[in-house]
């Protein structure tokens, strides 16, 4: 069963290319920074709860088929069950409204691109930020 086990998690682990490196979002001061800094170079923040089994889905495909430079987005994760009232002023301050799981693509101090749940998806990430 180890060697089986093994064997899955290997092929598991070649479809990703690209390591994600998440910058955990943990305080106020980094949503003023993702702002800024998005003006060079693309942020995205993925709201997480760790008690969802929808959040844990999407988080898994969207790390598996994750395949961008990070010359060309930078990743914040956000654990909303920790963190619930940086999740608040995320949406007050971009004008979208709250859900778990849910990404917010920022580029040029605006999101341009949010989706939630089973609609989470690297491609269209990908093709938001070619727009």
């Amino acid at each position: 069963m180890g060697l089986f086990s093994n064997f899955l998690k290997g092929s598991e682990e070649n479809k990703n290319s690209v390591e994600v490196q998440w910058v955990l979002l943990t305080e106020k001061s980094q949503i003023e920074e993702i702002i800024l800094k998005s003006t060079t170079k693309p942020a995205l923040i993925f709201k997480h709860s760790t008690r969802c089994g929808v959040s844990r889905m999407a988080l898994k495909n969207f790390e598996r088929g994750f395949d961008i430079a990070k010359t060309d987005l930078t990743l914040y994760f956000l654990d909303i069950l920790k963190y619930r009232e940086l999740s608040n002023e995320i949406s007050d301050k971009f004008g979208v409204h709250h859900q778990s799981p849910q990404i917010l693509l920022i580029k040029n101090k605006s999101v341009i691109y949010h989706d939630s749940h089973y609609q989470i998806s690297i491609e269209t990430v990908k093709g938001a930020l070619l727009k």
